[in-house]
C-alpha cells in the first residue's frame, strides 16, 4: 500500500463555500494510487471541510444563510471574542461541520455522488489562506 501526502492552499475571500473537487482529484492523479482512499484535512478551528451539492448553487446559499440563523454573530453570551464577533461562531460553525472528509477513490477516480463536491466552508468574514493537507492511501 502506497501513502502520499500533499496540500493546497486555499484563498478565501470571506464567508463561504470554495470548491476544492478538481483540485483534490489532481493530486489523486498526481499520487498514481488507483484503489484506495483521500483524506482531506483543514488545518484550522474557524473553517470546514464539508461533502456538499455542487450542481446548484442556491443549495449552498441556503447552507450558509442556514448557519447565520443557527450559530449568529456577535451574540451577547459569547465571550470570545478576540478576533471580532464572528470569532467564537466560526468555531462553532466549524465544531458543528468537520475539519476532514474521507472519499473512498476507485479506478483513480473519487467516488463522489452525482451532485457532490468537497468544499472549503469558511466561517470567517475576513479573507483568510487555508492549510488543506491530503492523504492518499492504496495501491
Amino acid at each position: 500500500m502506497r501513502v502520499h501526502h500533499d496540500q493546497l492552499e486555499v484563498r478565501s475571500h470571506g464567508k463561504g463555500l470554495y470548491e476544492i473537487t478538481d483540485d483534490v482529484q489532481s493530486k489523486i492523479d498526481k499520487s498514481g494510487v488507483r484503489n484506495g482512499t483521500v483524506t482531506v484535512f483543514v488545518q484550522h478551528t474557524s473553517c470546514s471541510i464539508v461533502i456538499m451539492e455542487n450542481a446548484d448553487p442556491t443549495a449552498q446559499r441556503d447552507l450558509e444563510k442556514f448557519f447565520d440563523r443557527l450559530v449568529p454573530e456577535n451574540a451577547d453570551y459569547f465571550t470570545h471574542d478576540a478576533e471580532g464577533g464572528d470569532d467564537m461562531p466560526s468555531h462553532i460553525r466549524m465544531v458543528l461541520t468537520r475539519t476532514s472528509e474521507t472519499v473512498p477513490v476507485m479506478d483513480g477516480k473519487m467516488q463522489l455522488g452525482t451532485w457532490q463536491g468537497i468544499f472549503l466552508f469558511e466561517h470567517r468574514r475576513a479573507s483568510h489562506r487555508r492549510n488543506v493537507l491530503i492523504t492518499i492511501m492504496g495501491e
